[in-house]
């Protein structure tokens, strides 16, 4: 059976990234969070002094850009791949309500896009890759065989997200996960360099009333019926 390309864009805290790694485990392809990336290039900001509250080092940032290797390495009792930046687990880290904040910042960069987007097409040279982000099919794989763009209201987003980090243990409140939301899709969107839009032949959801597995088993039957096409 001939294997394809499979991109799923859409805004924050739409289960994209639940819903690519369950579909690629199912379908035997390599699953790559795009957005892990830009966070992995977000925590080296806030770590080494680029980006805070009130500055943004930009420059110095694109200057030591060769000094970030993100690589992915599959967790077999997690069944998933988890980020490692500069060969040190980072899947945690990255997924705080902190990094939030100023990803979508970094992510605006055109010197850091142009550096994660290669990478991203390296990973989907062979096809057999299900990818999500924001970029995805109109970007990273403009010839993706299928291609999804996940929505739902920002108060559902908020408080999917709320609820994953309350039971990861962080103390967080849900206004502020709204406003950090509201505040990422209107920069997402409006972004200078690949800005989040539905490519034209992407395939649109809203999950806002779906539970995990009525959006997954949508999105697998697009898939099979995208990979007999090709067959």
């Amino acid at each position: 059976m001939d294997k394809i390309t499979i991109a799923i864009d859409g805004f924050s805290s739409t289960g994209k990234s639940t819903v690519a790694k369950r579909l690629a485990a199912t379908l035997g392809y390599i699953y790559v969070d795009s957005g892990a990336m830009y966070r992995a290039v977000t925590l080296y900001a806030m770590n080494n002094g680029y980006i805070g509250e009130d500055y943004f080092d930009e420059a110095g940032l694109i200057a030591v850009l060769h000094n970030i290797d993100i690589t992915f390495h599959f967790n077999e009792e997690l069944g998933f791949a988890e980020v490692f930046l500069n060969d040190i687990n980072v899947e945690k880290q990255i997924r705080t309500l902190e990094v939030s904040r100023f990803v979508s910042q970094i992510a605006t960069v055109s010197d850091i896009r142009e550096k994660m987007v290669l990478q991203q097409q390296r990973f989907g040279k062979d096809k057999g890759v299900v990818m999500d982000g924001r970029d995805i099919g109109t970007v990273v794989f403009p010839h993706a065989e299928l291609k999804l763009f996940m929505i739902a209201t920002a108060e559902k987003r908020a408080q999917r997200r709320y609820d994953e980090l309350i039971a990861r243990g962080d103390e967080v409140d849900y206004e502020d996960v709204l406003q950090n939301v509201q505040s990422r899709d209107h920069i997402d969107s409006t972004r200078a360099d690949s800005p989040l839009t539905k490519a034209d032949d992407a395939v649109e959801i809203d999950n806002s009333e779906m539970t995990l597995e009525e959006q997954f088993e949508i999105v697998y039957q697009y898939a099979l019926q995208k990979i007999n096409k090709t067959t």
